[in-house]
């Protein structure tokens, strides 16, 4: 199914129609009070009410859209850009400069620039740092303690990407605290996004001290970390040296706020969402242990008694499929906005100019008129003879067209190659305290894991 974007009123044709409004909104807060409350369920049952719904998010009034035929329209039609409530709350993180928000001929040249450090070429050469770094947490976990699954995961997604992307010792001791900034920082953004009352985030509550002192503390770790390097006189084969060499438009240097927004862009949401899938894989594979004994067989199978290296990853299928119905179940990256740049249509609805779009991985990946037993995790779905029964666009975990993830087989990597050794080493079990229950930010996690790693 293809949605063409027309211009509103240049024929004869039935005049397009206005989305209908989602029920449940209440003064002031509109629908913000149940994306707060429990945006999960709410989001899933938009479909119900047609293809395009109306919300009211505070004075707002933005447009969800529900299937995946026009996700993916709005996702690569263009008549719509980077924008909207999820953005404007990730300004003050990610600044306007960096490759995450900014459009047009800007983020066409920050793509160029970072591009070759994910190509399919360059990412056997960050193979070692990833088996490294898989065996080392696995080794941390043999001392039978209870584990931060939390912490556990931010860590090592913060130092495979700092030491593959950003080479230097220096980043071993900034990795706790970037985790520390990140985890306050994507709590505090989503409540921004869906109760946009912007005066009262002012107010010196302890929420807003906390979220401010993260924010800032952040901030100077990518200042010290630019620093660092330029002090080395090093220039490693990394894109932390691609950005500090790169041109504009006119053949100069980039400037200094680009950089820092670029390093921004490279740590936070690439930590971030490879941190929160990790945690969900440990999840999985905790409340379904079948899945690791399965692994561990195809490990043996493909590998034998050797440790797992990074050339093995493309015949590991089965953790592959593992990590892609995790992807599919549990998405880091589950609410998506953007913003029209013109009157335009979709799905038969006029969206006008200036309006602002949701729409959520999370709902269109289990929706039941997508998926067969949608709710149910099945890595066999992924198989080549079945794989072709799921509509276009209705998993698109790392997005599509030029907003697509540059990083995307990179993460799929590293996922898997984390997945396999993490299985072959240890079963999981729950430990006091831990809580699967899906944690809303920005991005989506488990609230708080704690485990029992028991050796195999």
């Amino acid at each position: 199914m293809t949605v063409e974007s027309v211009r509103p009123g240049t024929s004869e044709e039935t005049p397009l129609r206005e989305p209908p409004v989602a029920g449940g909104g209440v003064p002031l807060l509109g629908h913000g009070w149940k994306l707060v409350r429990d945006p999960l369920a709410f989001l899933g049952q938009l479909r119900d009410h047609g293809d395009v719904v109306r919300l009211k998010l505070g004075p707002k009034t933005v447009y969800a859209v529900t299937t995946p035929a026009l996700t993916g329209t709005v996702a690569l039609g263009p008549d719509y850009i980077i924008a909207g409530p999820l953005w404007e709350s990730l300004e003050s993180l990610l600044g306007k400069e960096g490759v995450a928000t900014a459009n047009g001929p800007l983020h066409r040249r920050q793509r160029r620039t970072i591009q070759p450090a994910f190509k399919l070429d360059a990412i056997p050469a960050y193979g070692p740092i990833m088996a490294e770094e898989s065996y080392a947490l696995v080794e941390r976990w043999h001392s039978g303690k209870v584990l931060d699954v939390t912490a556990e995961s931010f860590r090592v997604a913060v130092r495979i990407a700092a030491r593959c992307l950003m080479r230097g010792g220096y980043m071993d001791a900034r990795a706790d605290r970037i985790c520390t900034d990140l985890a306050t920082l994507f709590s505090g953004m989503y409540q921004r996004m869906v109760v946009p009352l912007g005066p009262l985030y002012k107010v010196p509550l302890p929420a807003n001290r906390e979220f401010n002192r993260a924010l800032a503390d952040l901030h100077v770790l990518v200042d010290e970390i630019v620093a660092d390097r330029r002090a080395s006189g090093q220039k490693p084969d990394d894109l932390l040296t691609a950005l500090l060499e790169a041109k504009d438009e006119n053949g100069d240097p980039i400037g200094e706020q680009e950089i820092h927004d670029q390093v921004i862009a490279i740590l936070t949401p690439g930590s971030e969402t490879v941190g929160a899938t990790v945690m969900s894989l440990l999840l999985v594979l905790t409340e379904h242990p079948e899945l690791g004994d399965k692994i561990r067989d195809e490990v043996k199978t493909v590998v034998g008694d050797r440790p797992v290296a990074f050339e093995d990853v493309r015949k590991l299928t089965y953790t592959a499929n593992v990590v892609t119905e995790t992807l599919r179940l549990y998405p880091a990256v589950w609410i998506l906005t953007r913003r029209a740049v013109t009157d335009t249509e979709l799905g038969g609805y006029r969206i006008p100019e200036g309006a602002d779009l949701i729409y959520s991985p999370y709902a269109v990946q289990r929706d039941g008129r997508s998926y067969e037993r949608h709710e149910e995790f099945d890595p066999d779905r992924w198989l080549p003879e079945r794989s072709g029964d799921v509509p276009k666009y209705a998993m698109s975990p790392f997005s599509v067209g030029n907003r697509k993830c540059p990083s995307d087989h990179f993460s799929m990597a590293e996922l898997t190659l984390l997945t396999a050794v993490i299985a072959c080493a240890h079963r999981f079990e729950h430990a006091g305290g831990s809580d699967p229950r899906p944690r809303i930010g920005i991005t989506l996690r488990p609230r708080r894991l704690m485990l029992r790693a028991l050796p195999r």
